[in-house]
């Protein structure tokens, strides 16, 4: 399979985490995927696309057999076929979904943060399903993920996707205080504790959307 483009993966990032967060309004319409990707919150970094351009995107998606069109419905819905495109378990699926969501992270932000699309026991089993994507054999396609190297300073490596292509992990290796490091570790676990909150609320108010829409009532 050729590299991805960032919007690319963006769509089908939104449509891993939509599958498992708001299942009632999965598979999604082209204007939820758009807002979907344009989400200011969980996202890194964030976007400002079009419809027409999701929907180009979506276009060459199709052609790789990795985003499909849902049947059975008056409004045309798309939906992800990643993990039988790569032959992928379920918990790799949503650590890459999480790493084309939110950018390079550490295992602990990679449980922490992937939680509603699966709920790793430990640290340890987070490690080894990372091991197999940085692993996986060159028949299959070669590897999917990669630990960057550990930041000066820091107490974990973080990890990125290669869907993209290759990286240059170098240019994620940066300085930092140990006293710096662990300020901003705390700070990140409650934007991540706040984004959480935030993508829910954005997603049950999409859900009240469509039960306005589809039982015809009122707006007060």
């Amino acid at each position: 399979m050729r590299a991805l483009s960032l919007l690319e993966a963006r769509v089908i990032g939104v449509l891993v985490e939509k599958a498992h967060t708001v299942p009632d309004s999965y598979p999604l319409s082209l204007n939820s995927l758009t807002l979907g990707c344009n989400q200011k919150t969980a996202r890194d970094p964030v976007m400002a696309v079009a419809e027409g351009d999701v929907q180009a995107t979506i276009d060459a998606l199709k052609l790789l057999s990795l985003v499909f069109e849902a049947s059975g419905s008056r409004v045309t819905r798309y939906e992800h076929n990643l993990g039988r495109v790569l032959a992928l378990p379920s918990q790799s699926v949503a650590l890459l979904c999480t790493l084309m969501l939110r950018g390079p992270q550490t295992t602990s932000e990679l449980r922490t943060h992937s939680e509603r699309l699966h709920r790793f026991a430990d640290l340890s089993s987070v490690e080894g399903f990372l091991d197999e994507l940085a692993g996986r054999a060159n028949d299959k396609g070669g590897p999917l993920a990669v630990k960057l190297p550990r930041a000066a300073g820091s107490r974990e490596p973080r990890w990125a996707h290669l869907l993209c292509g290759d990286l240059d992990a170098s240019r994620f290796a940066a300085a930092a205080d140990d006293d710096d490091f662990v300020a901003a570790s705390e700070l990140a676990a409650i934007k991540a504790r706040l984004g959480q909150a935030e993508s829910e609320l954005t997603d049950l108010r999409g859900l009240v959307e469509r039960l306005y829409r589809e039982l015809d009532l009122p707006r007060a």
